[in-house]
């Protein structure tokens, strides 16, 4: 299937397990990135990986030793192990003053044309979205605040639709609760946002994402479409649980589902994923794909304390969806009432 993607030869990969179940499945070395990965950082999780001149860089949630989280940059040869820059990411405003968030979580990073692009959950009287810019991942200039709070799970399409930057996101309350919705906003200069549309509903008939639903991954084009990875939630006796979901949107309307699965592609179910500070949680920030072999590798947070791997191919996952699809609610239409 053809991919609207670069090539990445030297994609992290592992070939799938003769008694793997399912489209997806998990690197055999998870979790890549343990606790107490730098000094005074308890954890990382929930972070976001690209292709950057040899190797790979990445955008990682870390938890500080006083609980607050914000956003460190990390490099790599193999996109498997990676060396951290010590201090939190030195954001500053267009004038080049210090700019930097009160805190700061959940980064995505894209690349749009010749610039990178981080979007996170920020502080902005409440949970709202952040957003910084960079060309070379040394000079990090932080943008206003896309939207009003409450918001949370930002992720910007990967190239402009129409002439317009493209962000995806779930307009949420001040807690973890729903609002349980994705929406899709157009700007022309990241500064003014409209064209705001609904994309999916949270699945009414599918338990695993009964609750509420996010962007994960940065979606990859291929000719059926946007491929998008997201997690879905539901709540249990004991508490919520975080899965993997995937649907292909619209390649010209992507506020309109084409295919969503209506089964989760991963759960909790390996002991990094069903236990740590938060249990029970599979969270998808990052999939890169290789134009040429057509292979996806996943980034996704574990527990809320570790990072995992896991991989599937673009025939692989888009046939699964398609075989899997499902009808949900209001999905397929363009979103405007």
């Amino acid at each position: 299937m053809k991919v609207f993607a670069d090539n990445i030869p030297n994609l992290p990969w592992q070939e799938k397990p003769a008694d793997a179940i399912g489209p997806v499945w998990r690197y055999s070395e998870n979790p890549v990135i343990d606790r107490n990965p730098l000094p005074g950082v308890t954890r990382i999780f929930n972070s976001a990986v690209l292709p950057w001149e040899d190797g790979f860089i990445g955008v990682f949630r870390g938890e500080q030793t006083n609980g607050v989280p914000h956003i460190y940059l990390g490099r790599s040869k193999d996109g498997i192990h990676w060396e951290y820059e010590p201090e939190k990411i030195p954001f500053v405003n267009e004038k080049g003053e210090p700019f930097m968030p009160r805190y700061a979580y959940d980064p995505r990073l894209v690349k749009v044309e010749d610039t990178y692009y981080i979007i996170w959950c920020t502080d902005f009287y409440g949970a709202a979205l952040g957003m910084a810019k960079t060309k070379d991942f040394k000079h990090f200039v932080r943008l206003e605040n896309p939207f009003l709070p409450f918001n949370r799970n930002g992720v910007l399409f990967p190239r402009k639709l129409n002439g317009n930057f493209a962000l995806l996101s779930r307009p949420s309350d001040s807690g973890h609760t729903p609002f349980g919705d994705v929406f899709i906003s157009e700007s022309p200069d990241l500064t003014f946002w409209g064209k705001h549309r609904h994309v999916m509903t949270r699945g009414y008939n599918q338990w695993w994402q009964a609750l509420k639903i996010g962007g994960g991954a940065a979606p990859i084009e291929t000719e059926e479409g946007w491929l998008l990875f997201y997690h879905g939630v539901t709540g249990t006796c004991n508490g919520y649980v975080y899965s993997m979901g995937a649907c292909i949107l619209d390649h010209e309307e992507p506020s309109k589902v084409r295919y969503r699965s209506e089964n989760f592609i991963l759960t909790p179910e390996k002991w990094y994923e069903e236990r740590g500070f938060v249990p029970n949680v599979v969270f998808p920030v990052s999939a890169l794909c290789d134009a040429e072999t057509g292979r996806i590798a996943i980034y996704y947070g574990a527990a809320d304390s570790y990072v995992g791997m896991a991989f599937t191919t673009v025939d692989e996952i888009v046939s699964y969806v398609k075989a899997n699809h499902t009808d949900n609610a209001d999905d397929a239409e363009i979103g405007v009432m």
